[in-house]
């Protein structure tokens, strides 16, 4: 139990370490993100407003004369920016993107043109979005810049290409942001390891307390009470894990049920098969001590009728362990039926002649009556033969002398019907749904139906189920049962 409540722990703080870890990880991606949107924020800022000093810086003085650059008159002036706002690096640029003069404080430029696409771009939008260009002393990176087209006589000399955000804004901003994650994140992480915390082990408290309920219906189950169920209470938000238990618990429940009717019917089968053992081999027993005891004794008409009863006792052993066998590989379905089509009439033509001389030594009559024009049926010829055979049998062992027993072959919708009807004393209603139950013995005094291993009429409901049909009995009106069955047509 220690164990148990151990697990669901485990199992409890693994989820909630789990959100923990989670919500810092969100937390940390958080702080990169609002980082790389403050300093875009910036950038778009500055962009916005020094935006038009590269006009200013064409508009004040004219910095290239007749494709020239006039150093003295556009130093001064560059330098007058600068001083104004050291972060900015002025560039001019020809009319391809060369770089043919600049002014830059603390370091070396390491570009010799500029990609003009991004300058096009600056000058003929009229939004607000940001437009980022080549920053010549960081090759691979990208700046915010400001433009402004360079005209001689109306001609395109150039353009004045001024960085914005140079190297001093970069260092500064790289240190503000530095110093803005470590103050956010400072701050997030125990707000967050708070908040995860607190969430973690309510909610999930509140979760595995369900569960908790659940483990214990299920560990009641494990120790043997099969009547334990999920309540709607116990399942909570766990609604599905709780319904497939209780759809599993009765499942499991009803194959335990029927496993102790199978061993219940097994046992009883042992014993009913231990006494049809039993009587023939104590009959055979009996006789061959007779035999040996008395030989000297015995006349020869004696000595016969022993042997023969001898004979029909191991006839009778010989049929039923056949049944067994037969009957149990129906059930293990090692049987597979071979079909084929057939004329049903003519199989039990052969049949019904080789059971007359069996009715005549019990004075019964035998016939069968057949619909003309039958069509084929498709089924396995052995299997129907052994079905035929088992009804005949039970017909014959339960009819009277001076009675009779008829099989009758007629057209249906489904196929040809057959039926094998006699005039014994019938059986009772109630025990008609059981007869044909694997395992069953029926007594009944008042039927003088005998008692035996009762394989017979089993082994004729497990043909006729491999072959999609069903047996079924009935009582006739005047006396005597009947069973009848449908064999499905051949196609074609």
């Amino acid at each position: 139990m220690t164990t148990h409540k151990n697990e669901q722990f485990s199992l409890y703080w693994s989820i909630a370490l789990t959100l923990l870890f989670l919500l810092l990880g969100l937390g940390a991606g958080y702080m990169i993100i609002t980082s790389m949107a403050a300093t875009t924020y910036v950038q778009e800022i500055n962009q916005q407003l020094y935006g038009d000093v590269a006009e200013h810086l064409v508009k004040e003085t004219q910095p290239l004369k007749q494709g020239q650059v006039d150093t003295a008159a556009t130093h001064d002036i560059m330098h007058s920016m600068m001083v104004i706002n050291p972060s900015l690096e002025v560039y001019l640029l020809d009319p391809n993107g060369q770089i043919i003069d600049y002014v830059v404080p603390y370091s070396e430029v390491k570009l010799d043109r500029v990609d003009l696409e991004p300058v096009h771009q600056f000058l003929e939008s009229e939004s607000a979005h940001m437009i980022v260009g080549d920053d010549p002393k960081l090759p691979g990176t990208k700046n915010i810049f400001s433009a402004a087209p360079i005209y001689e006589n109306d001609e395109l000399s150039g353009y004045a290409y001024v960085i914005l955000a140079g190297a001093p804004q970069v260092a500064v901003t790289s240190d503000l942001r530095k110093h803005y994650i470590m103050c956010l994140g400072g701050r997030l992480f125990y707000l967050i390891l708070a908040a995860a915390l607190l969430i973690g082990l309510f909610a999930f408290w509140q979760l595995t307390k369900n569960l908790r309920r659940i483990v214990k219906v299920v560990k009641r189950f494990q120790e043997g009470d099969y009547e334990a169920r999920i309540s709607r209470q116990e399942q909570g938000n766990l609604a599905i894990l709780g319904n497939t238990f209780n759809e599993m618990a009765a499942k499991v429940t009803e194959s335990i049920e029927q496993l102790k009717s199978v061993d219940r019917l097994r046992q009883e089968l042992i014993a009913n098969v231990s006494h049809d053992l039993r009587t023939p081999l104590a009959i055979m027993q009996g006789y061959v001590e007779t035999l040996q005891m008395k030989q000297d004794e015995i006349t020869p008409e004696q000595r016969k009728k022993y042997l023969q009863t001898i004979m029909n006792s191991s006839e009778r052993l010989s049929h039923l362990i056949a049944q067994l066998f037969e009957y149990s590989k129906l059930e293990a379905d090692q049987i597979v039926p071979e079909k084929e089509p057939f004329l049903l009439q003519e199989l039990c033509q052969d049949i019904v002649f080789k059971y007359q001389v069996l009715a005549k030594e019990k004075a019964i009559t035998l016939d069968w009556q057949a619909s003309r024009d039958l069509p084929m049926v498709f089924a396995d010829i052995g299997l129907v033969e052994r079905v035929l055979q088992n009804l005949l049998d039970n017909a014959l062992k339960h009819t009277p002398a001076n009675g009779k027993v008829s099989v009758l072959l007629e057209n249906s919708e489904k196929g040809v019907r057959v039926s094998v009807a006699d005039s014994g004393p019938g059986i009772p209603v109630e025990q008609q749904a059981h007869i044909f139950e694997r395992y069953r013995q029926l007594e009944n005094k008042k039927t003088s139906r005998s008692a035996g291993s009762g394989l017979g009429l089993a082994i004729v409901k497990k043909i006729l189920e491999i072959h999609q049909s069903t047996i079924q009995v009935r009582n006739r009106e005047q006396s005597g049962a009947e069973f009848f069955f449908q064999l499905p047509l051949a196609v074609g």
